[in-house]
């Protein structure tokens, strides 16, 4: 990978790692949908800006009234219902954690693709998938553990902590079905109007839901330069660089950006929201990433296995 294109991953990583801050800045005042319709809102303006700019508006709304269906659904799949359930479990998960299990999109891709599309899915594959989940729970139980003194070991865990982490691991599986969705019905449609049409289509229908939970209470200009951050920066122009990037370097190398982004959710988390980062955390972090590798095929072979067998 060019140093341009490196450059561009690590810009990229740390729009999406910062998505995970100002969502957490924004929900507690906007609420989920609120908070949600608002970025895709934003998001929609913008990639449709950049798609008009680089074809002919007549061919950009004739592809997207014809694929009016499939997109809308990769929009509820990649965007709408993934966005408000990261959102639900950050009022309770902090903005590194929920960016960790976010790693994890590349594991439920792989599993979807094994289930629905008969991929192979090899033994390395398979343990790489069952320790990115070991991971989740590490950083899970890290999350929610400190919440209960030690007279209560072997309680139950908060209810609260449980379903925050399950939104998280539900809004990571809908990115894999969407992007095994796309693989299938959205193929021959270029990657900028598949983003754009999405972007649009989770507008429409969290638009509706927005309007009736829209927060009563006066929203903070904090909250409002969030949710802006949000569309704009997280949204817009993160999706523009992903996709100059598939362009320059390729679709698996521009994947490896998954690696990176956990990194800065933690950073950015720490650094603005001052949240703890535990040894635990750290680890929980490294874990699922490596199961991540395994599972994508970044890591084909653990070296020691290779020697053993040499050996033998």
């Amino acid at each position: 990978m060019s140093p341009a294109n490196l450059l561009q991953l690590i810009v990229l990583a740390a729009l999406w790692g910062a998505s995970f801050l100002f969502i957490r800045v924004g929900v507690a005042e906007f609420g989920v949908a609120p908070l949600m319709a608002v970025r895709v809102g934003i998001g929609a303006l913008f990639l449709l800006a950049m798609l008009i700019a680089r074809r002919p508006i007549a061919q950009t709304a004739r592809t997207m009234r014809e694929r009016a269906l499939p997109l809308f659904i990769v929009g509820i799949l990649n965007s709408a219902a993934p966005f408000c359930l990261f959102a639900f479990a950050e009022l309770t998960l902090s903005a590194g954690a929920t960016s960790v299990i976010n790693a994890t999109t590349p594991l439920w891709g792989a599993l979807v693709a094994y289930l629905w599309l008969k991929d192979r899915l090899t033994t390395m594959r398979t343990i790489g998938m069952a320790i990115g989940f070991a991971g989740v729970l590490v950083l899970v139980w890290n999350q929610i553990a400190p919440s209960h003194d030690a007279s209560a070991a072997g309680a139950a865990l908060p209810v609260q902590g449980l379903l925050a982490a399950a939104a998280a691991l539900l809004a990571s599986a809908l990115y894999g079905v969407a992007a095994n969705f796309a693989k299938r019905h959205l193929m021959d449609v270029d990657p900028m109007t598949n983003a754009a049409g999405s972007m649009i289509a989770a507008t429409i229908a969290l638009a509706p839901i927005a309007f009736f939970t829209w927060p009563a209470a006066h929203v903070s200009t904090d909250a409002w330069h969030a949710v802006l951050a949000l569309g704009i920066g997280c949204t817009g122009i993160a999706y523009f660089l992903y996709f100059r990037l598939v362009a320059a370097a390729g679709p698996a190398r521009a994947m490896t950006v998954t690696f990176v982004i956990p990194l800065f959710g933690i950073l950015w988390g720490a650094l603005f929201l001052h949240e703890h980062v535990s040894l635990v955390m750290l680890e929980g972090c490294a874990v699922v990433l490596l199961g991540t590798a395994l599972a994508t095929g970044v890591i084909k072979r653990v070296p020691l296995f290779g020697r053993r067998k040499l050996a033998q």
